[in-house]
């Protein structure tokens, strides 16, 4: 950690974890939301972690999930009291099964800060998100990235739009991959650009991008991108065609989808599995990794983002003092002792960033203050 920069601020969940999404309505407060992995279905929880910049503490409340042990969350793009979660459950047989589900926080306005564990804490189920028959492996389930009435399902080899009309949900367009081998989706996210018309998953270390007005067709591939299963994936939204990847090899990515025989920059700076790669949203040459190596790295990337580079700044500042930043690492954060499944920037404060282990421990760093300064100045 920088010397200049605030401290790192710690909380620990009483059980396993791996679910966690910025509120992403929420621009003006910084909160993060968090889902549980209990064994014992009915003890699971989303916890709301509020952090308060000025005095650089923790406010937070938990709210019972009780149906089951959450694998990933999704905060709405446009209501802040609306979240999305998959969830591992059993039903009548007994069998293990992945649901998906539309849920209302209670009124946060009302939090006074003291955790409470009464069942006035649960959440308030509007929906739920049958994708059961679409298959059983539902990876996850994404907001649209500017309509808040849908979401797209990844369900074994298929992708699934969902209407959330909170009555009765209702699937406007499905999507499938075909192949031998019965080949299945690892996760998707929305293109951002053009309209949000396009839709792209990844299955094994293959990235597929699908035009939703014909979705029987990909519209282009990047095949092999990595030597082994990638993991995620994120849009620069600054600037357009530009995608990152991340996997199993160790290396993080950056596509061109126009051009994909290549990618535009390779770098490998965890020693295990990359699980999250995410773009800062205002400054995009901010990149963040977490792996199983038990860190979390924040990398300059500024030869792929959307700030002048190279020649042109160095013209353009010739008679200044700034000087360019060259790709590389600039923070490497091990508050952690397990397994980073997740990592996100903050939805309110550009320079903010949450982590999730395994073991229940979220940590919320900062960019360090120099080099939010050489972005600024």
């Amino acid at each position: 950690m920088d010397s200049n920069n605030n401290n790192p601020v710690i909380y620990g969940l009483e059980f396993q974890a791996r679910a966690l999404s910025a509120q992403n309505a929420e621009t003006d407060i910084v909160r993060f939301l968090v889902g549980t992995q209990s064994l014992k279905l009915a003890n699971n929880q989303v916890h709301l972690v509020e952090l308060n910049d000025e005095t650089n503490t923790l406010r937070t409340q938990v709210y019972h999930h009780t149906v089951g042990e959450i694998w990933s969350l999704e905060a709405s793009t446009t209501d802040a009291d609306k979240l999305i979660t998959s969830y591992s459950t059993l039903n009548d047989e007994g069998m293990c099964v992945m649901k998906g589900a539309l849920w209302r926080l209670p009124d946060i306005s009302q939090n006074d800060g003291v955790i409470r564990n009464d069942m006035e804490n649960s959440l308030e189920k509007l929906a739920d998100l049958d994708t059961t028959p679409y298959g059983n492996e539902l990876k996850t389930i994404v907001y649209h990235p500017v309509d808040g009435g849908k979401a797209m399902a990844v369900v074994d080899n298929k992708f699934v739009l969902l209407s959330l009309d909170e009555a009765s949900p209702q699937v406007s367009t499905v999507g499938t991959l075909a192949g031998k081998g019965q080949p299945r989706f690892t996760t998707g996210k929305w293109n951002p650009h053009n309209g949000c018309n396009q839709f792209v998953t990844l299955n094994e270390n293959n990235i597929r991008g699908w035009d939703l007005r014909s979705p029987s067709e990909e519209a282009w591939t990047i095949l092999s991108a990595h030597s082994q299963i990638i993991r995620d994936l994120d849009f620069n939204i600054n600037k357009q065609y530009i995608l990152a990847t991340c996997g199993d090899d160790g290396y993080m990515k950056f596509w061109d989808i126009r051009s994909p025989s290549a990618p535009l920059a390779c770098r490998m700076e965890h020693s295990h599995w990359v699980w999250k790669i995410r773009i800062n949203r205002f400054h995009d040459q901010l990149v963040l990794t977490s792996s199983s190596d038990s860190r979390v790295i924040l990398s300059s990337i500024p030869s792929v983002s959307s700030e002048p580079y190279g020649e042109n700044i160095s013209l353009e500042n010739s008679v200044s003092d700034k000087k360019v930043m060259d790709d590389g690492v600039i923070g490497k954060y091990e508050e952690h002792e397990d397994s980073v499944y997740a990592v996100e920037w903050s939805s309110a404060d550009p320079w903010t960033f949450a982590s999730l282990s395994y073991d229940g421990r979220l940590v919320i760093n900062k960019v360090p203050r120099k080099y939010k300064y050489k972005i600024l100045l």
